[in-house]
């Protein structure tokens, strides 16, 4: 289309680095989310919740995805704020993550000043705090996460391949604040850098988590403030959206004060422009990366009647995967602290077998720190993969990896016993941590599997189906959350029936592995020509693991 005299082309656009600003916020959740997965279940067994019952706290992870986020970005949708649509959002998500982060390290404290009696294994005014603080963690994530993804989509708008490079920046934040939380974790003397941690109600250990979550909070503020900094919104209008009769309004109202009148030419002009005469990219054209508006639970149910085997067959898989999953993510350091050093959980006093408990904790987490750079460098090999070997098989390979590692802690668990039982002993042999850690690690591949094909398979089938994306990737989030619900409160009680410890729970959960990768090769499908399984880590927003 030729221009007007005097006229030129505007692009409504944010600079890649503002973008990266924006994403940066991902950091900082995951940082947190980090620190929860690897300190929080050996702590709530400290203060004197038995170990069969310590993964019920989990169980805000699913109720508030399932519930919190979709509900969330709907009022974020209709926001007409003055600081924009995302941003209010973003920001109270931030306040609520800080005041969860303090309820949680400073539970000890707050316990003791009720009325814990310090000399009893169960401090019962501690253990309320600490799930109160926790939960509101859960849901304060669940309000800051899909604000911050739906900001990125905001200022990218139609533009592709923007979109990918917006969705590559955040994953890279998103490992980098997992690296870093592990890392935080893994480390066991922060009480003598942030030295009023330690108080008569919170030992070593807990002074450790509340040093942690401190510098997890630093982190959070700081990234934030870069996020709702890097570019302004243009507050959204509802009359905006009935003007222009359609259901792109929201996708294509200028949010951005980003363009200026050019001399002699009116703000209406340079609407217009931006509105008729777009810049094309020759690489917009590539694979539509479509943005996932999160479907709300009734509009699940009601999806659910019309699902087709092809779907069934994904959510059976994927329920398995996921089965198999949570008991190892709820329990891993836990597992390296118990089974493989050898330790409980500290209790009403230190004592030699919590140091060695202690030990193994942060020494999981070192695993999981190196988890996530597995992680991070099998999501760069996952499309290739399943261009080659299709991605049935892919998936089917890493459920076999899971459950080949999964059943090797056993064995790894019998070695470590019977180092135990030698007179002097101060920790396993260097072989069996080597073992533990090696495992740790080679599960990230499988996780980067768990983390992207199935949703890539959903995204494809349902585009060839002509469904909506939003519902599908919310119906297969049920077969995420649905395992989480059962593992959260079937886990403990399994464990406990069968002699204690995490082994019965893990074993388990290779069984379901092994059969969920059976049934992926058997039973699913091959894609259609052009699958494509996508480079960077794709899920649900309300995925209640990061």
């Amino acid at each position: 289309m030729a221009l007007e005299p005097g006229r030129r082309k505007v692009k409504n656009r944010v600079p890649l680095k503002a973008l990266a600003r924006v994403a940066s916020v991902a950091a900082g959740v995951q940082f947190g989310w980090a620190l929860q997965l690897s300190l929080l279940t050996p702590y709530v067994q400290e203060l004197g919740i038995p170990h069969q019952w310590a993964s019920l706290i989990w169980l805000c992870g699913p109720i508030s995805g399932m519930f919190v986020q979709p509900v969330v970005g709907h009022y974020s949708d209709n926001c007409t704020s003055s600081y924009g649509r995302r941003r209010p959002f973003i920001l109270a998500g931030a306040v609520l993550v800080v005041i969860a982060t303090f309820t949680i390290g400073f539970a000890a404290d707050l316990g003791y000043l009720f009325g814990d009696n310090l000399s009893k294994p169960i401090r019962p005014r501690a253990i309320v705090v600490f799930i109160l603080g926790f939960w509101l963690l859960d849901l304060a994530n669940n309000t800051l996460q899909g604000p911050c993804r739906a900001l990125l989509a905001d200022y990218t708008g139609k533009d592709q391949r923007r979109t990918r490079r917006a969705n590559a920046f955040f994953s890279l934040f998103m490992a980098v604040g997992n690296i870093l939380g592990f890392a935080t974790g893994a480390y066991d003397k922060w009480e003598k850098w942030i030295w009023f941690s330690a108080t008569t109600a919170c030992d070593t250990p807990c002074a450790n988590l509340k040093s942690a979550f401190m510098i997890g909070v630093i982190l959070l503020v700081f990234t934030t403030i870069l996020s709702v900094t890097a570019a302004e919104e243009i507050p959204w209008s509802p009359a905006y959206s009935n003007k222009n009769n359609s259901t792109e309004a929201n996708a294509t109202t200028p949010l951005l004060i980003a363009d200026k009148p050019l001399d002699g030419q009116s703000n209406e002009e340079v609407s217009h422009a931006n509105a008729v005469e777009k810049v094309e990219d020759p690489e917009d054209d590539d694979e539509d990366d479509e943005q996932v508006s999160e479907a709300l639970f009734w509009e699940l149910v009601v999806a659910l009647r019309d699902l087709p085997r092809t779907m069934w067959l994904i959510l059976l898989v994927t329920a398995l995967t996921w089965l198999a999953w949570f008991p190892f993510l709820l329990f891993d350091t836990d597992w390296m602290g118990r089974e493989v050093y050898r330790g409980e959980p500290a209790g009403a006093e230190v004592s030699k077998s919590s140091v060695l408990y202690y030990d193994g904790v942060h020494m999981g987490s070192f695993g999981l720190m190196m988890q996530s750079v597995i992680l991070g460098l099998t999501s760069l090999m996952i499309e290739p993969l399943c261009r080659k070997l299709g991605p049935s098989r892919v998936w089917g390979m890493g459920n076999a990896i899971m459950a080949a590692s999964f059943a090797s802690m056993a064995v790894i668990t019998t070695y470590a016993r019977r180092a135990s039982l030698a007179p002097l002993y101060t920790g396993p042999p260097t072989g069996v941590i080597v073992s533990a850690l090696s495992v740790f690690a080679i599960l990230g591949a499988p996780l980067a599997v768990t983390y992207s094909v199935p949703y890539s398979l959903t995204a494809t089938y349902t585009e060839k189906s002509g469904g909506g994306q939003g519902l599908s990737m919310g119906v297969l989030n049920l077969a995420v959350v649905i395992p989480q619900v059962i593992v959260s409160v079937g886990a403990g009680p399994w464990d406990e029936l069968l002699g204690g410890g995490n082994l019965p729970a893990f074993l388990l959960g290779s069984a379901s592995a092994l059969l969920g990768g059976i049934c992926a090769v058997l039973l699913l499908p091959r894609p259609p020509p052009g699958f494509r399984a996508g480079g960077r880590l794709r899920r649900t927003r309300s995925s209640p693991i990061p």
